[in-house]
């Protein structure tokens, strides 16, 4: 499905939502799959006990080739309690909303020289590409610095995250690239390991010892997979949230310039309105559900489509406009349930920051391009390319 404007879900899922909630789809590996397009059935299905994450699972529903690779050890979004529920609790302490408070002083200061290099780019009159920037720099030396990677190191990652996440990637490519990260994040586990140091996976070495649990290939993939989800996701909400912000409302955008205090409301609108991840909401039910009055089979999958659940307009009236001052509660950008994002604090610490920094230091800040005409990512996770600006 190809969406038509470019920060709308696909015109297919309003279409579902209305005359078949509960829908049969064909899948790239050949395979069918349920889609689920109403707000409701969507959170009720991702809370539903009888259901397996597992990506190892046959009748799984892969959107992308290879997903067996995301259901090796670490892997939190592909494991089942009490297995899950027993991970989780030694990790969400790192994700408070408590400890990012702590943090924020330091993203402050990341994205402050970042908007400083910005500004000095921009002194030439020649636009500037605000991914390469801002979007991409400001989660990648944050998240590094979290994890204790060196960010010297980020060409490492951010290459191979592309190759991962990218639809055009073949099974293959994918391989490479999950193996290149995981010899790299396999060294820095060890290092930890032998030194703990004050950063997540240093902490998280020695409780992991401290309970008798220490496992090398676990520790590992926990910190691959915080490494993927902490720094594309959020990088792709910052070019997408400028751009709508500078497109769709700047009305609204002068308000949040004059009002700070606005802005973690508007992120969550933001949240909602891009859904930039619309499939890792995906499960297989084991045993026999109805949903909107169709029964969904045991070991069947189902794909929770979390872009037209926040596009649903009996839960947000007008979803295709972006109202700044909305209530967004309920909205699934992060999923549901008990595989809800972990690093949502710290995602959202970042947006508002960023979105705040950029927009009062920056004024006048303008699209060089048509908003049509921008190089949109065809990826599990929906972004820019690149981003240039000017003003």
């Amino acid at each position: 499905m190809a969406r038509g404007c470019p920060f709308a879900p696909p015109p297919e899922y309003a279409e579902l939502r209305a005359e078949q909630p509960v829908s049969q789809v064909r899948l790239q590996n050949g395979r069918t799959a349920w889609l689920l397009t109403r707000h409701e059935d969507v959170r009720a299905l991702l809370s539903h006990p009888a259901t397996t994450a597992s990506r190892a699972h046959p009748a799984f529903p892969a959107t992308v080739a290879n997903v067996q690779a995301f259901a090796q050890k670490g892997f939190l979004l592909s494991m089942d309690s009490p297995e899950h529920l027993m991970h989780r609790r030694m990790v969400t302490g790192e994700f408070t909303a408590g400890r990012v408070r702590k943090l924020r002083p330091r993203i402050q200061e990341i994205v402050d020289a970042c908007v400083d290099r910005i500004l000095e780019a921009g002194a030439t009159g020649r636009p500037v590409n605000l991914v390469e920037e801002l979007s991409l720099p400001v989660p990648s030396l944050v998240i590094c610095e979290i994890l204790g990677v060196p960010y010297d190191a980020r060409g490492i990652f951010q290459k191979n995250t592309e190759v991962l996440l990218s639809q055009a990637s073949t099974a293959a490519d994918r391989e490479g690239a999950f193996g290149a990260l995981r010899v790299f994040l396999g060294e820095l586990v060890t290092l930890k390991a032998e030194t703990p140091d004050d950063t997540v996976l240093g902490r998280l070495a020695v409780k992991y010892q401290d309970a008798g649990l220490y496992d090398h290939e676990h520790l590992t993939g926990f910190a691959m997979l915080l490494l993927l989800a902490g720094h594309e996701t959020t990088a792709n909400m910052i070019s997408l949230g400028v751009t709508a912000l500078l497109h769709e409302n700047p009305t609204e955008l002068a308000s949040l310039v004059a009002d700070p205090s606005l802005m973690p409301g508007a992120v969550e609108e933001l949240l909602r309105y891009l859904s930039i991840v619309d499939y890792p909401t995906s499960r297989v039910l084991l045993e026999d559900t109805e949903v909107s009055g169709t029964v969904i089979r045991a070991d069947e999958g189902f794909i929770a489509s979390a872009a037209a659940a926040n596009h649903d307009p009996e839960v947000f009236p007008e979803p295709g406009r972006l109202d700044l001052r909305r209530n967004t509660s309920g909205h699934i950008a992060f999923g549901f349930g008990v595989h809800a994002c972990l690093g949502q604090n710290l995602a959202r610490a970042e947006l508002e920051i960023t979105f705040n920094t950029l927009f009062s230091r920056v004024p006048g800040l303008r699209l060089v391009d048509p908003v049509d005409q921008l190089p949109y990512k065809q990826s599990t996770v929906y972004g820019l390319h690149t981003l240039e600006v000017t003003w």
